[in-house]
């Protein structure tokens, strides 16, 4: 999804409204979308590939009007942010993100994405005169700033559902119901993982933070969440001719511009191999540090318990205190939480000779005992969480970590 400048969305959003205001007050003299005949009208999905910024990766797309007598075409998009809002950031971490619906002249917004190096693809719909004169009054009326905000979600209520549920209204429920019945390609976590693994970093930690909601099945309905799903299922939709029988709901499709950056790749990457060996690798200088150089045995241990008790924190606060529900329930809170804390002063003290007390062997057993649960609720049918990489990571440390603790016993 993008998000463009708030100050250029205000500015261009007070251009195109008065325009619009003028061409509708004289339409002898200026033919317009705003007052164009619905048989003038021309619909289109405009589809933007991913960008290379890392909220560019998941595409873009938007509704383009277009007056067949005047030549005048608008884009209709729902990818406004305004940083001004107040308590933006703050909102932001606690998932109640506001967003703008925006507007402007088509071949302004596409040049952008021309120049950006990012595909611009058109789709034409076959629309009928009544669905793209009642699709243009809504869009109209969704602009007035009165009316054009809504709380974003990422997966359930983002740009690109916008653009998809008002186009299913237009033609009187057919997208949902056909896109509905069919089984989606991949999960929430697998096209989120997929689209952000030019950023590894930024990829793992998307994937740690995602609970089971994330590994549902989806439909093509509900995964078409993705600019570039929306898109392609589009193609597959039939919609009445108007002589009892069925035509494609695209006419057309033209790719405006090409790509000119690197493609996504077509899969989720696996990430439990590299996980795996990560996490073998890790265990294996802990344990042979704790002999041959005790102070790297330390700071290997500290960096760890440091790291799992500051995730298990997040996580936490992200079930607890946030509506972000894709991170809910999330059973990496059982290999990463904030007992790992509790175990610092003694793995320092470990490096020596000295053993844990029996409370800290009562916090290691637990611990063990929650990395257990993991692997069993894994095991469990149904909806079950995919973090297999992050059990195949944490389970070698882990039991390094215990290990090491109890041996001075």
């Amino acid at each position: 999804m993008t998000f463009p400048c708030h100050q250029t969305r205000h500015f261009r959003l007070y251009t195109l409204l008065l325009a619009l205001l003028l061409s509708a007050l004289l339409p002898s003299a200026h033919a317009s979308v705003a007052n164009a005949p619905g048989a003038n009208l021309q619909v289109s999905l405009i589809t933007y590939g991913p960008g290379e910024t890392y909220w560019e990766r998941f595409g873009h797309d938007a509704i383009e009007l277009r007056d067949s007598a005047s030549g005048e075409a608008i884009n209709f998009n729902y990818g406004v942010f305004d940083f001004d809002e107040r308590h933006f950031f703050l909102n932001f971490a606690r998932g109640r993100m506001h967003y703008l619906m925006d507007a402007g002249f088509s071949n302004l917004d596409q040049s952008y994405y021309v120049e950006a190096g990012r595909s611009v693809t058109r789709q034409q719909l076959a629309m009928t005169a009544e669905q793209a004169g009642a699709l243009r009054d809504f869009l109209l009326w969704n602009l007035r700033p009165e009316n054009a905000g809504y709380n974003y979600d990422y997966y359930v209520d983002n740009c690109t559902t916008r653009v998809r549920d008002v186009l299913d209204k237009a033609l009187g429920g057919v997208l949902k119901t056909q896109l509905g019945a069919r089984a989606g390609g991949m999960t929430f976590r697998q096209q989120t993982v997929r689209l952000m693994s030019a950023q590894p970093w930024l990829m793992l930690v998307m994937d740690l933070g995602l609970g089971p909601y994330a590994d549902q099945p989806l439909s093509a309905w509900q995964e078409s969440f993705l600019p570039e799903v929306l898109q392609m299922q589009l193609r597959e939709v039939r919609i009445d001719d108007g002589h009892g029988g069925l035509q494609p709901l695209v006419r057309s499709e033209q790719l405006v511009s090409p790509n000119r950056l690197d493609v996504p790749p077509a899969a989720a990457p696996d990430l439990r191999l590299p996980l795996a060996l990560t996490g073998l690798l890790l265990a294996a200088l802990i344990v042979v540090s704790r002999r041959w150089w005790p102070t790297g045995y330390a700071l290997l241990g500290t960096v760890y318990l440091l790291c799992a008790g500051i995730i298990g924190l997040v996580l936490l606060v992200l079930w607890t205190l946030t509506t972000h529900h894709s991170a809910w329930s999330n059973a990496n809170l059982l290999l990463f939480n904030p007992l790992a804390f509790l175990l610092l002063p003694t793995w320092w003290r470990s490096r020596r000779g000295f053993a844990a007390s029996r409370f800290m062997d009562g916090v290691i057993a637990l611990q063990l005992l929650a990395i257990m649960t993991a692997v069993l609720l894994h095991l469990l049918p149904g909806i079950v969480q995919q973090n297999q990489p992050w059990l195949l990571f944490a389970l070698p440390c882990w039991l390094a970590l215990a290990w090491s603790l109890r041996r001075n016993r």
